[in-house]
């Protein structure tokens, strides 16, 4: 074929490294926004915090004769602000300048008087420095010490000795010449120690020491401890009759025991935990004013960011070219400052048409949620599906019913008799009260709340019952029953 050159006219979708931005910034939640934002101020000398000089409403500010930005009207300073601008000169003199103030003052006070100091929180010990504490107190030979500090640090965060001992004792240089029996003397002297259950290899061991630590005159502790030891995996499944056969006792005594046991802890280290708690910080508030429900955003949530003023100002002076990388860094600045606010528009406008949508929700509960598509709410917003899946996911809504995520609010629909449709939420929800209103010697199985769920004209069948059931970690109907 003879080579040719022809033009040709087409048209493509080019994604700007402002919007690239903008969608990237869409998706992030709000602890990784923060840390994206501080990414950027630091790189950026343009880029600046304005936590002073920001609204309430959270808007980000800019200062003026920056070229390309619209520039907001700016309220009228507040009586506080006014009072905080006073120059020192003129400003009031502190309350103990005053001579006769600062007598009285000096007079309230005593010599006597221990310097107070502020609290700080006590350090949590960990379960390894609570046992190790414990090991040296103890009068030990330093041998055995040693063993029963090797046995410490193989526990679990939960408290459990998980590898066998003749495991660790092979692990152990040869020369020591450790024996797995001397490992199983130092269990025992490491089982003795506080929290009760530490150092055990299975819950039924663990339960086992915690009966032992308490007084031999506890009611029921022998027959407990000889369950526990003997059978405890039919206690697991209820299996009651079978027990009143194997222990020879009657309902009185096995729900004495069970109780007994029950309230034991089968995780002793779960209490030194230094897990530090994780907390969500909502984007959206949702309030009632005057009978509707009305979203407004977090102000908390919000970065509040303005342009460096000092270098916008010799940005607009100058235009020689040794500024152009700062120009470009102001560019950049403007994109995150408008990009930042157009996220929290898009989460505003979309959970107020969730909140549209959902009202019942807000007033009822959980069982008058109605179906909820990612469509219909870009349909109404103008947005498509990705938008309002990205706009969704890992931001939260906090509600006078508590913190949601915005996706817990979209689910699949079930079809009712009256050719209506019932939310996936609310069939869950009524399936939670039904379950948590059946007799506890009678629990409900699958098959009787579909046939409940239908008496109400919502036809479920029996597996997704149990679909729901496993969702919400309920357990079956075996495990629910109790004496």
């Amino acid at each position: 074929m003879k080579p040719t050159l022809q033009l040709k006219l087409s048209q493509h979708l080019t994604l700007t490294p402002q919007l690239q931005q903008s969608i990237r910034l869409l998706q992030l939640s709000t602890l990784e926004l923060n840390q994206e934002v501080e990414r950027f101020l630091q790189e950026n000398p343009l880029l600046e915090r304005d936590d002073e000089g920001a609204g309430e409403d959270g808007q980000t500010m800019l200062p003026p004769g920056v070229p390309g930005v619209v520039h907001e009207p700016v309220a009228e300073p507040s009586a506080s602000a006014e009072r905080e601008t006073v120059p020192a000169a003129d400003a009031p003199e502190a309350p103990w300048a005053d001579e006769e103030t600062f007598a009285s003052y000096g007079a309230q006070r005593d010599d006597s008087d221990e310097p107070e100091y502020p609290q700080l929180p006590a350090e949590t010990l960990s379960l390894r420095e609570h046992l190790l504490w414990q090991l040296n107190m103890t009068p030990l030979p330093e041998r055995d010490k040693r063993l029963a500090g090797l046995l410490v640090d193989a526990l679990n965060d939960d408290g459990y000795l998980t590898q066998p001992l003749e495991e660790l004792a092979a692990l152990l240089p040869e020369e020591l010449a450790i024996e797995p029996e001397e490992l199983q003397i130092a269990l025992k002297h490491l089982q003795h120690f506080d929290p009760p259950g530490v150092g055990a290899r299975t819950v039924a061991e663990c339960l086992g020491l915690q009966l032992e630590a308490l007084p031999e005159d506890t009611p029921y502790r022998k027959q407990a401890l000889n369950l526990v030891n003997q059978y405890l995996d039919v206690l697991a499944s209820r299996d009651f009759t079978k027990l009143r056969k194997l222990l020879h006792c009657d309902d009185a005594c096995l729900k004495a025991m069970q109780r007994l046991i029950t309230g034991l802890n089968p995780r002793p280290g779960s209490a030194f935990s230094t897990e530090m708690p994780r907390y969500v910080v909502p984007d959206v508030i949702v309030r009632k004013h005057r009978g509707v429900w009305i979203a407004s955003l977090n102000p908390d949530a919000m970065p509040k960011l303005r342009i460096n003023r000092m270098y916008a100002e010799i940005l607009q002076r100058s235009r020689e070219s040794g500024y152009q990388q700062l120009a470009g860094q102001l560019q950049e600045a403007k994109w995150l400052i408008k990009n930042v606010q157009q996220r929290f528009e898009t989460i505003l406008r979309v959970s107020q048409a969730i909140i549209d949508r959902q009202r019942h929700f807000f007033e009822h509960g959980e069982v008058a949620m109605r179906p909820l598509v990612l469509r219909e709410i870009a349909e109404e917003l103008d947005l498509h599906e990705s938008t309002v899946s990205r706009v969704t996911t890992q931001k939260y809504m906090l509600t006078p019913r508590g913190i949601f995520e915005l996706k817990y609010f979209f689910g699949s629909h079930v079809t009712t008799e009256s050719g209506g449709a019932c939310s996936a939420t609310a069939i869950r929800a009524l399936i939670k009260q039904l379950i948590g209103a059946e007799d506890a010697r009678r629990p409900l199985s699958d098959s009787q709340i579909s046939e409940i769920l239908s008496q109400q004209g919502i036809v479920v069948a029996r597996r997704t019952i149990a679909k729901y059931r496993e969702s919400m970690q309920i357990l079956p109907l075996n495990l629910r029953k109790s004496l």
